[in-house]
Formats: C-alpha cells, structure tokens, sequence
C-alpha cells in the first residue's frame, strides 16, 4: 500500500470563535481514488475540499496532500497547488481572453513553459473534454457547460494529479448538466484522483470510490456508494437521501 495522496487527521476550523465549520476531519484517499461529498447546505463539504489547496487554511490537525504538509510553509503550498486542479461553481474564466489564451496563461506564467508547448498542451486538454473547436472564441460566446468544460481543461493544463470539483454543475442549467458529467467521469475512467462536492446523485453512484456525507462539520458516515444508497448507517445519512432522491 501506497501512502494516501490526501491525508487529513483531526482537522479543525473555525470562521469565528461561534463558528466550528471542520470538526476533527479524518478522511485518507488514496491515489487514483474517487471520492463524492455531499451533504446538506452549510455541513462544510466545501470548506473541506478549499483545503485542499490551501484556499482555507485550517487550524488544528494535519493535512498532508502530495506527501507535503500543508501549514505555514508557502514553498509547500505553492508545490500542492501545482499539483491540484481546482474547479469551481463559477467558471472564472478571464473574459477578455479567448478560450485558448485562458489555457495557457497558467503554464506559461507560473510553470515556465514555452508558448508553443503550452499551446499544444491545451488542445489537448481541450480535445480530452471535447470542446477543441471552441479554441479561438471568447468565454461569453460559449454556452454554461461549454464554459464549465473550459475550466476543467485549464485545470488539467498544469497536469495535476489531483482534481477538486466544488459543484461544478450547480450554476447550470439541467440540460448543460450531462455534458460536464460526461467529462468528469471521462477522467475518473482515466484513473484521475478526484474529490467532488456534488448533490448529482446519479453521478456519484457510478462513478465513486466512496461517498463521503458530512453534516454540520463533521464526517457522519463514509461507505461505498451501494452501502450508502442502499442502506446509510446513520438517521442523518437516510433523511438526506430521501431529501435529495424525492427532490
């Protein structure tokens, strides 16, 4: 057995002194592993995620991610972040540049890659999600999910070895929805390490590892997506499914 590729034991944090939004967090994942988060508004799913790239820092525990330990050494933050794709509800896309130039602005900027390298990178990437054509067109030319497919792909640009979705289809509409799932389970079958906060039910049952269900800051349970779809272990874990499959 390999070391988990993210590691957080006891983790704690607060927004305030009244607010504890990740109460003693233990969760290993191991390489190539997919994890669903879910859960109701306001459990910290995202906050949990965030930390993963040290967009929120934590106060008590310890997060290894990579083999490096996340804390007040930014060396170490700037090496995770290398090694994390991120992607979020918003797009963020820089709209005054076309799809292309918001893909290679991160490789070339902060890897040093040559123009030409990066370029050839990603269209690459955008022919991985399907969307090549859509090079030289500018973000607000593209539909919801085409911009959301824009995103992943500049994540996949810095060739990470984990992906962090936080809700990537929630601002979506229903029929945009499909095509991004399509991507994302496109690189689970690729073997990609993924954490995702999602309530795309249907998605996490065929295509985790593990569901991971969180209420009001803590892991209540974590199983198997049929374990949990079939019978969660906790009244919490049932009266969420059945909120969410009756919606």
């Amino acid at each position: 057995m390999t070391d988990p590729i993210v590691q957080f034991d006891k983790v704690n944090k607060w927004y305030s002194d009244s607010f504890h939004v990740l109460r003693d967090i233990d969760l290993s994942v191991r390489q190539g592993e997919r994890i669903v988060i879910c859960g109701p508004s306001g459990s910290g799913k995202s906050t949990l995620v965030r930390c993963v790239n040290a967009l929120e820092e934590y106060q008590e525990g310890r997060l290894t991610v990579a083999g490096l330990l996340l804390g007040d050494d930014l060396k170490a933050v700037d090496a995770v972040r290398r090694q994390v794709g991120m992607v979020f509800q918003q797009f963020n896309l820089f709209p005054h540049l076309t799809v292309l130039e918001n893909l290679i602005l991160a490789p070339t900027w902060v890897a040093g890659l040559p123009r030409k390298e990066a370029v050839e990178r990603a269209m690459a990437q955008l022919e991985r999600v399907r969307i090549a054509e859509q090079a030289n067109k500018y973000p607000l030319q593209l539909s919801g999910g085409q911009q959301q497919r824009v995103a992943i792909a500049r994540a996949l640009c810095l060739t990470p070895k984990i992906m962090v979705f936080d809700e990537p289809t929630s601002a979506l509409d229903p029929e945009m929805i499909k095509e991004v799932l399509d991507v994302m389970i496109g690189l689970a079958g690729q073997g990609m390490t993924m954490l995702c906060v999602t309530h795309e039910m249907g998605f996490a049952r065929s295509v985790a590892d593990r569901i991971v269900f969180m209420d009001e800051g803590q892991i209540v349970e974590a199983s198997e997506p049929e374990q949990f779809f079939r019978a969660p272990r906790t009244e919490r874990g049932q009266a969420f499914l059945a909120s969410i499959l009756n919606h």
